[in-house]
């Protein structure tokens, strides 16, 4: 598959005009802090612009595990858009049928049943509606965990800046500081067979925050001593974004519901998921009217989720996560210290999900701005600000491993003076 950019028929202010007056003059400021420039096309680690740049794209927040409009994805999509795109909601559609089958053949042990939503945030709704119809009223969540900013999600994404604005949210929502099973304990002990507890496998927005070994199997067995139900948040930790098809595999834990999103898009139709053990899914699986979304499981995004577990599998793109973010952690680390010195402060992550922490405020964001420059694009932290993070895909070649070190150590020799 090669792609050609098409330019766009409008001029980058007219585009910025729109975005002004239609969408966000916030997010029209940010465009203009990036330089102004318009995506037009995308072809596997690759974005190209309005302006005839070529830029290795190692951001998108984690969707990108397969890289842009891997051609299984697309040829999935096309037929199914060629055929029956949208259901009716009454019949029965295959497509939706296939594509939870797919998805729980690589899921842990025990997670048989499925919701499809379009994004993360909704599947965490589905978890925490689930947990709802347990009697688990009280919520848990980490310090610095990111689920997303609809209600229910929002209330377990424990950040003020983000919060402030909406309150009151969702009531009776406790928080725990990442990785301390005595915290979570104490709390879960605190409010015994009324908890939910919900927490990412690595902290993304946080910074690349990585827990202590052993950290999720003790979650697992505290939230069955203490009766809580236990949400494990892989949206985009999952399908191979950590070297592993899940967070979960690297401890061996089965939670009540995984979430599943990003990456099961396909990079092309968006998708998420939350897939729960028989039991957790009791109420859904009676009623199957108790929580509905008119394009939930709609078949196009189900063509996309088959096409991305295909890719996935078929390019065998979990082990190459291990290999290539064993090797770029390594790589990066050295260029980053051999520059920086003590202003670096960690480079770390598991698989292709990569931090960068720094000692001082603003450094993250000049080496978000001097990638850009030279080529590569990035991803800041939205939940700590001394983080850059990298989430490339899985189908980078030898080219753009070299291409992306290179771009690293000129970039990060320029933020050093």
């Amino acid at each position: 598959m090669t792609t050609t950019p098409v330019a766009p028929a409008d001029t980058s202010a007219e585009i910025l005009d729109r975005y002004r007056a239609h969408l966000s003059k916030g997010r029209a400021s940010l465009g203009e802090m990036f330089g102004g420039d318009i995506e037009t096309g995308s072809e596997g680690a690759w974005v190209y612009t309005a302006a005839g740049r070529k830029l290795l794209n190692c951001g998108g927040y984690g969707v990108l595990i397969a890289g842009a409009r891997h051609p299984t994805v697309v040829a999935e999509v096309e037929r199914q858009l060629h055929t029956n795109p949208v259901a009716t909601r009454l019949l029965l559609e295959p497509q939706a049928a296939l594509a939870a089958e797919a998805l729980t053949a690589v899921t842990p042990a025990g997670l048989d049943k499925v919701h499809f939503a379009g994004s993360g945030a909704e599947a965490v709704e589905a978890a925490l509606k689930m947990a709802r119809t347990h009697g688990k009223r009280h919520l848990i969540s980490t310090v610095n965990g990111y689920h997303g900013k609809t209600f229910g999600a929002l209330s377990v994404t424990a950040k003020d800046l983000f919060q402030e604005p909406f309150r009151p949210l969702l009531p009776d929502v406790s928080h725990v500081p990442f990785g301390d099973a005595e915290a979570l304990r104490e709390m879960l002990a605190a409010h015994r067979g009324n908890a939910c507890f919900i927490v990412e496998p690595v902290q993304g927005e946080a910074g690349v925050i990585m827990p202590p070994e052993g950290y999720l199997r003790d979650v697992e067995a505290l939230c069955r001593e203490y009766e809580a139900f236990f949400v494990l948040d892989e949206v985009q930790t999952g399908l191979g974004r950590l070297g592993q098809w899940w967070g979960a595999d690297r401890e061996g834990v089965t939670p009540d519901v995984l979430l599943v999103g990003k990456g099961l898009s396909g990079g092309v139709v968006p998708v998420s998921a939350a897939v729960a053990t028989k039991e957790a899914f009791t109420a859904f699986d009676k009623d199957p009217f108790i929580h509905t979304s008119t394009f939930s499981a709609s078949p196009l995004a189900m063509a996309a989720a088959q096409g991305a577990l295909r890719a996935i599998q078929e390019d065998d793109l979990v082990e190459r996560s291990r290999v290539l973010g064993e090797r770029l952690i390594a790589e990066l680390g050295r260029i980053a210290r051999a520059a920086l010195g003590d202003l670096l402060l960690e480079v770390r992550g598991a698989g292709l999900l990569i931090g960068i922490e720094f000692t001082e405020p603003g450094l993250a964001g000049d080496l978000l701005l001097e990638l850009l420059h030279e080529g590569v694009v990035a991803n800041h932290s939205l939940n700590s600000h001394m983080v850059l993070r990298l989430t490339p895909p899985a189908v980078l070649t030898e080219d753009d491993v070299a291409f992306l070190l290179a771009a690293f150590e000129r970039s990060v020799t320029a933020i050093a003076y």
